[in-house]
Formats: structure tokens, sequence, C-alpha cells
């Protein structure tokens, strides 16, 4: 008897990788994976997954760990960069400021 299965993975149109048929990235499984949480566990925590799903996202993840991880690391440089960015362009520097400037003007 010859068992086929697949990983139950996904790319968006975005370039994330996600869990098939849901929302749920797969670097938000790998992230509770490695702090301990059990395949029960994440599934309590992301009720969208199921567990045959995250058993094999887990045993993907371990048989490609090292893709995986790299995978993590760049798109967690992408999202500093693009926070960076956003700083840049709407800086909070004077936020305060206007919204107490408006805030008198709106008691008068």
């Amino acid at each position: 008897m010859q068992f086929i299965y697949t990983t139950p993975l996904e790319t968006n149109q975005d370039s994330d990788i996600l869990i098939k048929g849901t929302r749920v990235p797969l670097g938000t499984v790998v992230y509770a994976f490695n702090e301990g949480k059990t395949a029960e566990e994440i599934v309590q925590q992301f009720t969208s997954l199921n567990l045959s799903d995250v058993y094999l996202v887990i045993g993907y993840y371990l048989g490609n760990q090292q893709e995986v991880d790299h995978y993590l690391s760049e798109r967690a440089k992408e999202a500093l960069d693009i926070r960076n960015e956003n700083k840049k362009r709407f800086s909070s520097d004077k936020i305060r400021e206007r919204l107490m400037a408006r805030k008198q003007y709106t008691d008068l």
C-alpha cells in the first residue's frame, strides 16, 4: 500500500505561503511549533486549521527547515523594510501636537 499526501500549503498573490483554505501563514504555525506548542494547541489557537494539516505542515517544516527558515527570515526583513518606509512617509512626530491643536479648536 502506498500513501500519498500533499503538503497543505499555497502561495497567495502577495507571495505569502498560507495553510491551504485558510488565511493562516506558514510562519504562524512554525513560530508556534518552535515555541513548544503541540499541533493540538496550534489548532485550538487557530480554529480555521485542522489537525491533520498542522501535522503535515510541521512535518514539511522539519524536512525542509533550512529553506523554510530562510523564507521566513526574508519575509521578516521585507516586513521591517515596509514598516521603516511607512515611518518615513507617515511620520508620527507631530501627531500629538496636531491632535491637541485640533482639540483646542473644537473646544471653542
